[in-house]
């Protein structure tokens, strides 16, 4: 058996819990029916993280989906390592492993330790501020917050915002490490992402008709053709204001989201900008390609209780085209 294969066949970490507790019961999520022109599905050939077939059921909605609760672990003498975590024969991975291995140096011993971070927020900045800015908050009672992740990017204008503290490292040797399971769009973390709008968003945000967030060339290959066309369209015919995130700070992407009743634009890390900040009663906008299609999103807007609407483009994920009246006569149904 190769080392590949035994690595695999090694348990998750949280096997080698020495305590275990529930810190939320899980609960059963309203998937809702997202809004959608006539034959916009049937264009779908793709779709990534699930099937065609789940990603369309998703959009269609319906129906309630369980939830799993939130669980913490509580673990002794656990190495970190290449972004690996590893105690008594379990492992968890952190993120994708360097291609030259670091030297193996003497760990820092560390302890009360609480670690926050998970592969899909290290690989993904909207899994990061969806997920994991939401699950240092479990920290804050459980132990010193610990995360791998440097502060990059908007990383360290949300951390100030949201009151995060980290302790950062790359290696260790934990003593006491506390892990969580918050995988679950249970009530207790609905709670939680209304808690992280509060910190975000003065009451006082003024109300205005939406935002176009542009994604550009950013991040994975999802190219719309005349993207900006499309935003300043919006922007003249409904009042829509245009951001690109990746080049405002974080006060300005809060001014242009938080009293938005609509925040649209690509589907992508970047939207959750915005999805986080928008208000309760606002509307995700999301134009898919139609061979990369992807309902993550909505999961974010059903834990909220939001409405959720799509355009389906034409073309490729790497280079597609979006009708601007499908997006308007879209918008009418919002």
């Amino acid at each position: 058996m190769t080392a590949g294969l035994l690595r695999r066949s090694l348990p998750d970490i949280a096997a080698a819990a020495v305590e275990r507790w529930q810190i939320a019961p899980g609960t059963t999520l309203e998937v809702l029916p997202a809004k959608y022109l006539p034959g916009q599905l049937e264009r779908i050939a793709g779709a990534e993280f699930a099937s065609i077939g789940e990603v369309v059921q998703h959009f269609r909605g319906g129906f309630g989906s369980r939830q799993s609760a939130t669980m913490g672990y509580r673990l002794r003498n656990v190495l970190l390592h290449d972004g690996v975590l590893q105690a008594a024969g379990a492992v968890r991975h952190l993120r994708q492993r360097a291609r030259y291995r670091p030297l193996a140096l003497a760990p820092c011993e560390e302890a009360g330790m609480a670690l926050y971070e998970s592969w899909l927020g290290n690989r993904w900045f909207g899994n990061w501020l969806s997920d994991d800015c939401l699950t240092y908050r479990l920290t804050e009672s459980a132990g010193i917050p610990f995360t791998t992740h440097g502060p990059d990017g908007h990383l360290p204008q949300y951390e100030r915002a949201l009151d995060m503290l980290p302790a950062r490292g790359t290696s260790a040797l934990f003593r006491d490490l506390v892990i969580f399971d918050d995988g679950g769009h249970n009530e207790h973390k609905r709670q939680r992402a209304e808690a992280m709008r509060r910190r975000l968003v003065h009451a006082s945000a003024p109300r205005h008709p939406g935002t176009f967030l542009l994604r550009g060339t950013s991040g994975d290959a999802r190219v719309l053709a005349g993207e900006r066309r499309i935003a300043e369209h919006l922007a003249a015919r409904r009042g829509f204001q245009v951001l690109d995130p990746s080049h405002a700070d974080l006060a300005e992407i809060v001014r242009a989201c938080g009293g938005a009743r609509v925040v649209a634009g690509v589907e992508g890390s970047h939207l959750v900008h915005g999805l986080v900040a928008m208000p309760p009663d606002a509307c995700a906008l999301v134009i898919q390609p139609p061979s990369r299609a992807v309902s993550a999103l909505k999961l974010l807007t059903d834990r909220q209780g939001q409405d959720y609407a799509l355009v389906v483009g034409k073309g490729t994920k790497d280079a597609f085209t979006a009708d601007v009246d499908e997006i308007e006569r879209t918008l009418d149904l919002v």
